[in-house]
């Protein structure tokens, strides 16, 4: 099963780019970030003639996620668990092929200090409990998705530049180690640990000619799932189309039992 994650940074915006690219690659499993667009304006019917059952938590102008699965899912749920108040689209989670498969697009966090860095490490929080509930339930999971953390500092091209930047900063890594320390893979870095490659590039400054990246995509996977890795890629030939997203896909393949 190939499951890919890509914050497509607006769906309308990049409909025909990422139609190509879901038509060229064929992936089992579509998690898409950054949307842009509420439920009844998601381009539905362009996934569903190729094949793919769709399934929405969208906002109007923000946020946004969708899940998009060749095999229909047996369940879907809407929403990180532990905050009704909170109404950001950030998470949308399924049951497919005997696993659940979780889609998530983390807050950014910037500026920090501030309300906005706070609402990531509750957000955070959340994700690690959700974790925690599927590893006791002994569920096969991963959860993937636009992180907004650089776990290292081999996963940013300036360090130093971004020592204060709420991606790198320590309560940011702690609070992903953290959920690695629960006994999930991070299926990249697991089968690439010396390698250095990133995922996104800013729009400003020639970040992308320049190779000025951060890797901030990650796949996390439950010890089942990592039993079953075969392969985990990130693709950047999208970032040098024209109306490119400023993230690549990054795709995980997992061995069916």
């Amino acid at each position: 099963m190939r499951i890919t994650t890509w914050n497509v940074n607006s769906i309308k915006a990049r409909l025909n780019n990422v139609l190509d690219w879901v038509r060229a690659e064929k992936p089992d499993v579509l998690l898409l970030q950054e949307i842009k667009c509420q439920d009844a304006d998601f381009p539905a019917l362009e996934f569903q003639s190729m094949g793919y059952s769709t399934h929405v938590h969208g906002q109007k102008s923000y946020n946004g996620v969708a899940l998009l699965s060749l095999k229909k899912p047996d369940a879907v749920r809407l929403r990180l668990e532990g905050d009704e108040s909170d109404e950001q689209a950030r998470y949308i989670e399924a049951d497919i092929a005997g696993a659940t498969i979780c889609g998530l697009y983390l807050p950014n966090g910037n500026p920090r200090p501030g309300e906005k860095y706070d609402y990531k490490l509750r957000w955070m929080q959340r994700l690690f409990h959700r974790a925690e509930a599927l590893l006791r339930a002994e569920t096969p999971f991963l959860m993937a998705g636009d992180y907004n953390v650089c776990p290292t500092d081999h996963d940013v091209y300036d360090p130093a530049g971004f020592a204060e930047d709420a991606l790198c900063w320590p309560d940011t890594r702690r609070a992903f180690r953290s959920l690695i320390n629960l006994g999930l893979t991070e299926a990249w870095r697991a089968l690439h640990p010396r390698e250095i490659e990133y995922s996104f590039w800013d729009y400003q400054a020639g970040c992308w000619p320049k190779n000025q990246g951060l890797r901030i995509d990650h796949f996390l996977l439950s010890p089942q799932l990592a039993d079953r890795l075969v392969s985990c890629e990130i693709d950047r030939k999208p970032r040098a189309r024209d109306k490119a997203s400023d993230h690549v896909p990054v795709t995980c393949e997992i061995a069916l039992p």
